[in-house]
């Protein structure tokens, strides 16, 4: 078994970083880090970790050790939706069963339990809740022009995406996992995509959640147009109402762009909403990965609330200058990898540039015997 891990951090300081570290042999269950031990899980060829903190320079050193049981992540498909708690709290919930259009994870919940996203129209009792866009289900994947079908709104005539199967649920100390299975059909129910998501989800601290995006859509019955539109958002996120820029809210992107007129139709590594809900501010980031299609992605993200990773629209955002569709041949996919950041505090107290430099250029990790 190998006996001791170090980690670089780089030239950046790390804060609540997931790690996977190369792995041989049985996975240990810990690994211990000056006067802490760290939880680990085996994750392929690798054990997954979070490091708490690493200064800029610092390398750390750790080696296998017991860690007591109790908390992590737990993941359980209950038949028609799945349920993703940590440490016994509610993080969100897939829902895939009698949707009306697309399956969507609500609610969304940032550290201490707070909903960050609009629960209009699945619910009635929210005061003061914005009602426009019934398609804008708190968290989801569409986009409304493949082939001409509109799997984005729920207007008549719109697409669907059909949930086929749970493929992986499971839990553990660092982290949990959902996989999935859809079709994107036509009104009629005529394929035109298949649809692989892997979600993860990382056990979290009193300021952060991470939720990983994994989104492979394959042209499996013939080729599949990409239709240059606004009218999606490969990974969309609708924001509670109080977040609303009008309401104090505040969008910001990686390039220190602020609200609509500075972030809609940008290309950027990262969009950032925030804004104060039962008294607490709180954001939500996503952050857009090199493996990405595009990368880094254009935003439609509006000061009403609307937040969606949509590369394609390129027509809409520069007026006619540039065309944005894209032609996938049958057999050919697409894949999307996103970093979702639920943090306390806006995007400059969460340190939301530092988290993505952890995304995109994690710690260097090296396990000796």
């Amino acid at each position: 078994m190998s006996q001791r891990v170090l980690v670089r951090a780089g030239a950046h300081a790390r804060r609540h970083c997931p790690l996977r570290i190369p792995w041989g042999g049985a996975a240990p269950a810990g690994l211990a880090l000056g006067g802490r031990v760290l939880p680990a899980q085996p994750d392929g060829d690798a054990i997954a970790v979070i490091v708490p903190f690493a200064a800029a320079s610092d390398t750390l050193e750790m080696s296998p050790a017991p860690v007591p049981a109790g908390g992590g992540v737990r993941v359980e498909d209950r038949g028609d939706r799945v349920e993703v708690w940590l440490d016994g709290e509610e993080l969100t919930v897939y829902r895939y069963a009698d949707v009306p259009a697309r399956p969507y994870f609500w609610p969304l919940r940032a550290p201490g339990g707070v909903p960050l996203t609009r629960a209009w129209p699945m619910a009635e009792e929210v005061p003061d809740e914005t009602r426009d866009h019934h398609h804008h289900r708190s968290l989801y994947f569409a986009f409304g022009a493949v082939n001409g079908v509109d799997n984005w709104s729920e207007e008549p005539g719109h697409g669907r995406t059909v949930h086929r199967s749970v493929d992986e649920a499971v839990g553990g100390p660092v982290f949990g996992r959902l996989a999935t299975t859809a079709d994107w059909t036509d009104a009629v129910g005529a394929r035109v995509l298949e649809q692989k998501a892997i979600v993860t989800f990382w056990r979290g601290s009193p300021e952060l959640r991470l939720i990983d995006i994994d989104l492979t859509l394959t042209a499996t019955d013939g080729d599949a147009l990409f239709g240059d539109t606004k009218e999606g958002g490969i990974v969309t996120v609708r924001v509670a109402s109080a977040m609303d820029v009008p309401r104090g809210g505040r969008i910001e992107n990686s390039f220190g762009g602020v609200d609509e007129a500075e972030t809609w139709g940008r290309a950027a590594h990262w969009c950032d909403y925030s804004g104060v809900v039962d008294g607490r501010r709180v954001g939500v980031a996503v952050m857009d990965h090199p493996l990405s299609f595009r990368y880094p992605t254009y935003w439609h993200v509006r000061n009403y609330g609307l937040m969606g990773a949509n590369p394609f629209a390129l027509g809409d955002y520069t007026r006619g200058q540039k065309d944005g569709a894209h032609l996938l041949p049958r057999g050919e996919s697409l894949r999307f990898v996103y970093r979702l950041a639920l943090h306390a505090g806006d995007a400059q107290e969460a340190g939301i540039r530092e988290h993505y430099l952890s995304f995109v250029s994690p710690p260097v990790a090296e396990a000796t015997e």
